[in-house]
């Protein structure tokens, strides 16, 4: 198992946070993004990090949730919980897009914090579709 980042996993926590509520909000991730870097509220500033990821998303965001669509075997997005869609969304996002981050810490990341943040179910749904764009990686294009 991948050693995990302490701060790094904060920053994905504070990314799931700005991503699950943009959602919910019916408002554009860069949008709840600018509002919290220029107002941080009662919170700490968001690390740069989690404003990475973000940004990461609202660039791939579409690539990114048409793979989770292709890849979960009968789930569409609307189905799965909220807080799964957002660090699945986390998860390929640094698999595809950030080279910083091994593949398995982003895989390890995203089950540790849906075991943490989620439902019974998703760190096995996480772990199966995430595994599954692992598997695919080498065949897609950018």
């Amino acid at each position: 198992m991948a050693v995990r980042n302490n701060a790094r996993t904060k920053a994905r926590k504070r990314a799931m946070n700005v991503l699950f509520e943009a959602e919910q909000r019916d408002i554009a991730p860069r949008t709840l993004l600018a509002d919290r870097l220029a107002v941080p509220g009662a919170e700490t500033a968001l690390p740069q990090y989690a404003v990475d990821i973000v940004e990461g998303y609202a660039v791939h965001g579409a690539r990114i949730d048409e793979l989770l669509e292709t890849y979960s075997n009968g789930w569409t997005l609307e189905r799965m919980p909220a807080v799964d869609r957002a660090l699945l969304r986390i998860g390929v996002w640094e698999i595809l897009f950030n080279d910083d981050v091994p593949d398995a810490v982003a895989v390890d990341e995203a089950v540790a914090l849906s075991r943490e943040l989620s439902t019974d179910e998703s760190p096995s749904f996480m772990n199966g579709l995430l595994g599954r764009i692992l598997e695919v990686k080498p065949t897609l294009a950018d």
